[in-house]
């Protein structure tokens, strides 16, 4: 069995081992030093934020069984994508496809929070009325699906090797949980540390519920793309424990926290009625 063979075989074993570790990691920082006071029920939130999670799991599986690394292999052995038409050296190959990918996220993020409609499936995320690690990988299944045929035309684009898929993966999933985790870091370390990576401070920004910050710090891994393209936003207006996240109007937890109405609520509004990027609000929406 050669390389890519055992990447194969072995993914989704690579890819559960770090996303349970680093979970376990980031609930107990939560735990032992919290950035803010929780304004809803953990319980309540974890087991149906997790259920979604769950059921995002077995619908990937069942549309996409060879997911993202078998897509890698099946543009390696057709010759498909950039890096199999030019060769790099391996390692330098890997780090700009690592890098490329990330890009595409960061602007697949901005995306669904410019267009109307993905906005609709994006807002699932938003809407969590709290911001804790389980956050992190609370999204609609339409919007996992979407995600997922983008990163496969992607690496079909790319033609990336199998291990810098991996490592992307890994590293998504890993940052993920950590910049939506409620966990303090001192202040010095975040300002270094969000040179080289989305820390939660940064990113939790993003889910307030004023437009102009909902609409800034889109990074999931890198940080980079924010501050190239004016999209950054350093803290928010009313600092991390009195800014209120989540999305105007919208505060029954039987639409934002339960699982049923978690996956209905796409489709409650009008499809014009609550896309985040516009300049104002209208009173009933506030």
């Amino acid at each position: 069995m050669n390389w890519n063979d055992w990447i194969l075989g072995n993914e989704v074993t690579i890819r559960l081992s770090f996303f349970f570790g680093i979970f376990a990691i980031m609930a107990l920082w939560e735990m032992l030093s919290p950035r803010r006071v929780l304004s809803t029920s953990k319980s309540l939130r974890w087991s149906n934020n997790l259920g979604l999670v769950f059921l995002n799991s077995i619908v990937l599986r069942l549309l996409f069984p060879a997911a993202a690394v078998g897509v890698a292999l099946f543009a390696r052995e057709q010759g498909w994508g950039l890096f199999n038409y030019y060769h790099l050296p391996f390692v330098l190959a890997v780090i700009i496809c690592v890098i490329v990918m990330d890009a595409v996220i960061y602007l697949q993020h901005v995306m669904v929070h410019a267009v109307p409609l993905l906005w609709r499936l994006h807002r699932v995320h938003h809407a969590d009325p709290d911001y804790d690690v389980t956050t992190g990988a609370r999204f609609h299944p339409l919007e996992i699906i979407l995600s997922m045929l983008i990163k496969f035309a992607t690496i079909l684009l790319l033609g990336p090797p199998v291990i810098a898929v991996v490592i992307f993966e890994v590293l998504l999933n890993a940052t993920a949980m950590f910049n939506h985790a409620n966990a303090k870091l001192p202040l010095a370390v975040d300002r270094i540390l969000r040179l080289l990576v989305v820390t939660p401070d940064m990113h939790r920004v993003h889910h307030s519920v004023e437009d102009d910050e909902a609409n800034s710090n889109f990074g999931f891994n890198l940080p980079w793309w924010d501050r190239i393209f004016g999209t950054y936003r350093d803290q928010p207006r009313g600092g991390h424990e009195g800014m209120i996240i989540g999305i105007h109007n919208y505060h029954d937890p039987r639409q934002i926290s339960w699982l049923p109405g978690m996956l209905l609520f796409p489709f409650r509004g009008k499809i014009t009625g609550y896309t985040i990027n516009r300049r104002q609000w209208s009173n009933d929406e506030k």
